[in-house]
Parts: structure tokens; sequence; C-alpha cells
């Protein structure tokens, strides 16, 4: 049996690579070139798989014989999707706005075989509920937790942001930090890399 492709993950996120890093597995990092405008009339979960599979195919023609991991992640609440918010006063205004709130968070995985062009895709469905928060309790968290205006929602609950949620439901905790960790054991098992 030949070796397996070389991996390459399709994202610049620190959070993705630690993610992956847990994996043992070797990898390298490429920044894809993808729009993450999102299409009108789009739903969340559909923006989440559309940019994931277009940041993996993004990198096909520099990587044409690797495993490409592309992931995404789109929150939705109050009827709209909720991006990162990339400052603190934004950050402070949807935190204010999800307070006591229930978002829900889809998280798309896809792995590309540069190769062969197999497409493996899967979106994941988190559920979170959110505490009832103070502006003194937002103004702390974001001061502890600087990294969180770079989170979709400005949860970073792998973090500090553990303390503003109630209740997670979820079939794959990772799913919730931005890469479905389950579901990509069973893609790159499908490739023949095996995990364990």
């Amino acid at each position: 049996m030949s070796a397996p492709l070389p991996l390459i993950l399709a994202s610049t996120s620190v959070f993705r690579q630690q993610q992956l890093r847990t994996l043992g597995l070797p990898f390298d990092t490429a920044r894809p070139d993808c729009d993450e405008t999102p299409l009108p009339g789009e739903s969340a979960a559909d923006t989440a798989l559309r940019l994931a599979c277009g940041k993996a195919r993004s990198l096909a023609a520099t990587y044409p014989q690797h495993l490409i991991i592309g992931a995404d992640q789109v929150a939705w609440c109050n009827g709209h999707q909720l991006g990162k918010p990339m400052s603190v006063a934004k950050a402070q205004q949807m935190l204010a706005e999800l307070s006591g709130r229930r978002i829900e968070f889809y998280s798309a995985l896809c792995l590309l075989n540069s190769a062969s062009g197999r497409l493996q895709q899967h979106t994941d469905h988190t559920v979170v509920h959110m505490r009832p928060l103070s502006a003194a309790q937002i103004e702390g968290y974001l001061k502890r937790e600087p990294d969180a205006v770079y989170c979709a929602g400005a949860a970073k609950s792998e973090g500090l942001g553990s303390a503003l949620i109630e209740r997670i439901d979820s079939t794959d905790p990772n799913a919730l930090i931005g890469l479905p960790v389950f579901k990509l054991v069973d893609f790159l098992h499908a490739e023949g890399i095996t995990v364990l």
C-alpha cells in the first residue's frame, strides 16, 4: 500500500492548529484564499460548508498531491449570522445581545484529496445557551480573554468563555472550538490514515 498523502490544514487559526495537533499527525498549514462573505439568503449551515470547501479547494492547485482540511464556523442567533467581532467594542455589543440567549453554531469540515478530487464533508450543529451577562462581566471577560474578538460570537469556549455558557448541546465538543475532530478521524481513516 502506498504512503498516505501529506496533510495540509487550510487555516491560519491557532485554535484549529492546536486541535489538529492533538491527533499526533504531521501536517502543514497554509492560508486559504476564500471570500468569506455570506451569500444573500444563504443559511448559516450552508455558509459554513461552502466556506470550508472553498478554503480547501483554494489550495488544491498549490498542493496537488495532498489531503487538504478545510473548516469554517458560523454562529446564528436572533435571525442572523454572527461573525467574529474583530474589536473589543463590537465584542461588547455582540455579547450584550447574546446575553441569556440560545446560539446555534454550525462547524463545517471537509477533507479534499487533491490527487483524486474526492471530497468528504460534514457540518456539525452545536447549541449553546448563554448565561445572562452584565456589562461588567462582559468587560471583565474581554480584558482577560483578548483573543475572543477572533471567535464567532466572541465566545472562546475553550478558555474563559466557558464561564459565559450555561449549557452546550453537542455530539462533538471539539466542533465548538472550530474543528469537528470526531468526523475528521472518520474522514482520515477513509483516506488510509489511522489516528490510533
